[in-house]
């Protein structure tokens, strides 16, 4: 189908308005008033949620260094801080018992930092930035990385208006070409134009270790006053997490009436049958958490991938034409689980290189490279490399996990080997046959019943995501080959989607034409965009493409 494609023209494209995106655009517009020999370029700032903050999502305990730096007043400016880290603890769960850690240590404390809603915090930025003159556009989504001659030239948007097969109803709207001369990539965790962009420019991820994720699940719960108080942080090891996976959970006080709970579940997961809902809802029995929760509500549910990887899986951060920042460059600690405070940094020193580049007048990566290095000076990779082997520690299980922790924080972040290699997430999953050959016995799901009014079935809690897509539409979760999935997968895996996605998006149903076999049945409109399925995909035949601006979750708290 031949399209006419309407072409805009930007000195300077931001896309996604999570922190990073939005300290890029509040700082360089800063920069640009405190110069008197600079004119404010033309900067375009978008973002496919609804709205601002309707799909960030985040535990979320924020460390304060980032949002200090880039706006020092920012609690007299009505900063959305929920409440400050007063007592902090951590638990080891079995499965009716627990065990509380004697102290926390320094490294992971989180006292003096800040409960927020991710969601709330992304609004409130946008404001400021639009309080310096600056435009922010919700509901546009960029569809594709343009790259010509080896640079990149901008972006296409997402076309709107077509049926289930592709084809262009009456209200169809091709989607436009926006021409940048510098693109700014702050996409979050596995964006779609970031994957592009490795795929498009393999140099990016030279030299480099693969990414490794965890799937968050996580639900905000109205509590009787008294029961749990703001600023308390509660975090678990253990059970449901089985001893050979990497995992974890979080209990925060947003208020004395309020609370934001979850569990994070690594992908590297030998097991095909690996369910973060399931394990978080299991999680919710124990009685650690039927203590805070009992008798109150649950009132919005999220899920998102965390890019946990650390250090070695940052790739490089420029081309010509383009940087990369914040988790979709995977700058998240995962010693610390916290990545808000380097997304805001890392969106400061693009701005600086922004201004580089107007100054040369020149956006190639002869110029970009300043970011790079800017990047090599800061307390983000200071950060970063103090916690480089945190993840690879647990490689052996959670007890090699703590003591190859105990060494890290003893020796800087080495621990006992200074960088330990690891396959992609997908990789790591075992066929039905290799688990029982592994762990005697066939991977199991845990039976469950959900009275959906304390333990929820995932459908139930994407309704409370507020996730919206129109139905007659291309999916936005395109399947290379269902006959993979409906034959060599049932066999082989007992296909893994039906329980790693965290929203009901994948089911297996009765096939009609095959009597006594089953068939893979999609439902994008459940869908919450946390990317697991693009990750934990045993045959890599799932690919996460962007649907049309303004869909999908519409947090709330979260």
């Amino acid at each position: 189908m031949d399209i006419q494609r309407e072409i805009l023209e930007t000195d300077v494209l931001i896309v996604g308005c999570g922190p990073s995106g939005l300290a890029a655009a509040y700082h360089l517009a800063k920069l640009i008033e405190a110069d008197d020999e600079l004119e404010m370029p033309e900067v375009l700032i978008i973002d496919k949620g609804s709205y601002v903050g309707a799909h960030a999502l985040s535990g979320a305990v924020m460390d304060p260094r980032g949002i200090a730096e880039l706006i020092p007043d920012f609690q007299e400016k009505g900063a959305p801080l929920e409440a400050r880290v007063s007592r902090d603890a951590m638990y080891y769960l079995t499965e009716k018992g627990s065990l509380k850690f004697p102290f926390t240590p320094p490294a992971i404390s989180n006292r003096g930092k800040w409960v927020i809603s991710l969601n709330k915090f992304s609004g409130w930025m946008a404001e400021q930035v639009e309080g310096l003159g600056l435009d922010v556009f919700a509901g546009l989504a960029g569809y594709d990385l343009l790259v010509e001659g080896g640079r990149v030239t901008g972006i296409q948007t997402v076309d709107m208006g077509l049926d289930k097969e592709g084809h262009p109803k009456s209200n169809f709207e091709p989607g436009s070409i926006v021409k940048a001369k510098v693109t700014v990539l702050c996409e979050g965790v596995h964006g779609s134009l970031s994957r592009h962009a490795f795929e498009k420019i393999p140099e990016l991820r030279a030299g480099c270790q693969p990414p490794s994720y965890l799937t968050g699940v996580k639900e905000v719960w109205e509590i009787p006053e008294g029961r749990f108080r703001a600023g308390q942080v509660v975090h678990t090891l253990g059970w449901p997490q089985p001893r050979h996976e990497y995992g974890g959970s979080w209990i925060y006080g947003m208020s004395d009436k309020m609370v934001s709970v979850g569990y994070a579940v690594g992908l590297d997961s030998p097991d095909p049958t690996n369910d973060p809902h399931l394990k978080f809802q299991r999680l919710k029995t124990h009685p650690l958490l039927r203590e805070i929760l009992d008798g109150g509500a649950m009132l919005h549910y999220g899920a998102k991938t965390i890019p946990v990887a650390g250090y070695y899986a940052v790739p490089r951060l420029y081309h010509d034409g383009l940087l990369l920042c914040g988790d979709t460059a995977g700058m998240l600690n995962p010693q610390k689980l916290k990545g808000i405070h380097l997304a805001i940094k890392s969106g400061m020193m693009a701005a600086e290189t922004i201004v580089d580049g107007l100054k040369a007048s020149d956006f190639g990566a002869g110029t970009l490279k300043t970011y790079q290095e800017r990047y090599e000076r800061s307390w983000v990779h200071q950060e970063l490399y103090q916690s480089r082997n945190f993840h690879a520690g647990f490689k052996g299980g959670l007890y090699a996990g703590l003591f190859h922790g105990v060494a890290q924080m003893a020796t800087g972040g080495r621990g006992l080997f200074n960088r330990r290699g690891h396959k992609r997430d997908h990789e790591y999953v075992l066929t039905v046959a290799a688990f029982q050959r592994r762990f005697g016995r066939k991977p199991s799901v845990q039976k469950m019943t959900f009275d959906n009014q304390y333990l929820f079935d995932k459908l139930t809690d994407v309704y409370k995501s507020g996730t919206q897509h129109e139905e007659e539409q291309p999916p936005h979760l395109v399947i290379d080959d269902y006959e993979t999935c409906n034959t060599r997968c049932t066999e082989e895996y007992g296909n893994p989607c039906q329980y790693f996605c965290p929203a009901q998006v994948y089911e297996m149903v009765d096939d009609p034409d095959r009597e006594g076999k089953l068939k893979l049945q999609l439902t994008p409109s459940n869908c919450v965009h946390c990317k697991t399925c693009d990750i934990a995909d045993p045959y890599q035949v799932i690919r996460w493409v962007t649907p049309p601006g303004g869909e999908g979750p519409n947090y709330t708290n979260l």
